[in-house]
């Protein structure tokens, strides 16, 4: 731990490691590790919306929203996006990902769970280059999707 009580995710070198997704271990149809979010909060939506600089009142002012005809306040399409970038984060290291692309489907209420999944869906090599492609989605707990997408990430060697 630093002193500000933060970790150092690759202090141990070893289990930083273990965590590397090499080329040769990933093959076509492969699933990417899933993310679970906990469930989405007006708290929440309302920080990335400082942090954003989006204040829109659809995100946070509830009579305005249904005044417009909304059911509710919901939250930002950046935020699921967030989630996804996180999942293939966790799955193989911030450094690796090259292109990443989405689509916003369906809206993000508070209280909502993320689920975030993707799958491999090409391998190739490009100017000594190794790169994997997949297909993401996130989708709320009633299995609807609300963000989907495409990622390109650039995945190492294994070192003889």
């Amino acid at each position: 731990m630093f002193e500000d009580g933060h970790s150092n995710l690759y202090q141990d070198i070893e289990s930083y490691k273990e965590r590397i997704v090499y080329f040769a271990d990933v093959n076509i149809g492969d699933e990417i590790t899933p993310l679970t979010k906990e469930p989405v909060t007006r708290t929440q939506i309302v920080r990335y919306a400082g942090a954003s600089k989006d204040f829109n009142p659809m995100h946070h002012d509830e009579p305005l929203a249904r005044a417009a005809g909304m059911t509710g306040v919901f939250a930002h399409g950046m935020i699921s996006m967030a989630f996804l970038g996180q999942m293939i984060k966790d799955w193989c290291g911030h450094e690796r990902m090259r292109k990443f692309k989405v689509r916003f489907r369906n809206l993000v209420r508070p209280g909502d769970i993320i689920t975030c999944r993707g799958k491999i869906t090409d391998k190739y090599t490009r100017d000594g280059k190794n790169f994997v492609e997949a297909g993401i989605f996130a989708q709320n707990q009633h299995n609807v999707i609300v963000t989907s997408g495409q990622a390109v990430i650039e995945l190492p060697d294994r070192q003889p």
